[in-house]
């Protein structure tokens, strides 16, 4: 994470799997990048996970007792709050090959058999980490825009009054309107 990144900037993410041993595994190999890391132990857990805050990525088993990995991840994109978050299947080597396009039809950004790499595993995350920052960061410059966009409104009409007028304004007063104009909007576009 870089030091400028702000508090809502950093992203959950969501490790479910029934196996306490994954989720040691798991934890282990994602820990060194700083971010919050969520367990949840079930398809129902990760749900009222997933309600509860903002996860950049769900890192979800297939086979799992009750909801399994596919009923919980088209659960997931089923709900608006949830549907844009990455998923990525995590499944035993020796599990049907028709795992895979299961996941990816469900709607899995990626599909991972253990054993894992690792270093692939953080370097898939990571990835999604970089993108959830990146979505942030354009939800607050879009959220900044309107404000701007309303005062240089409200100040063009209020300028375009003082010209319809009767009395002829001051050209002074006029070039100093211009001015405060051209620095809202100098000042919008520079971050």
């Amino acid at each position: 994470m870089t030091a400028e990144a702000t508090t809502d900037e950093r992203a959950g993410i969501l490790l479910v799997d029934d196996m306490e041993d994954n989720l040691i595994a798991l934890e282990a190999v994602l820990g060194s990048l700083n971010e919050p890391l969520v367990r949840a132990r079930s398809g129902e857990e990760a749900m009222k996970a997933l309600l509860r805050q903002r996860f950049a990525v769900v890192l979800l088993d297939v086979r799992m007792p009750g909801m399994d990995g596919f009923e919980t991840a088209a659960n997931i994109k089923r709900l608006d709050q949830t549907k844009d978050v990455p998923i990525i299947f995590l499944t035993g080597a020796d599990d049907d090959s028709g795992y895979a396009f299961r996941g990816y039809a469900t709607g899995a950004a990626d599909y991972l058999t253990k054993p894992f790499d690792p270093w692939v595993l953080r370097a898939k995350v990571t990835v999604f980490l970089d993108l959830y920052r990146k979505n942030q960061q354009l939800e607050r410059l879009l959220t900044r825009k309107p404000p701007r966009d309303a005062e240089l409104t409200k100040r063009l009409a209020a300028l375009e009054k003082k010209l319809d007028g009767e009395d002829p304004p001051d050209v002074t007063d006029l070039r100093n309107e211009v001015r405060e104009i051209r620095q809202l909007i100098s000042r919008g576009t520079v971050s």
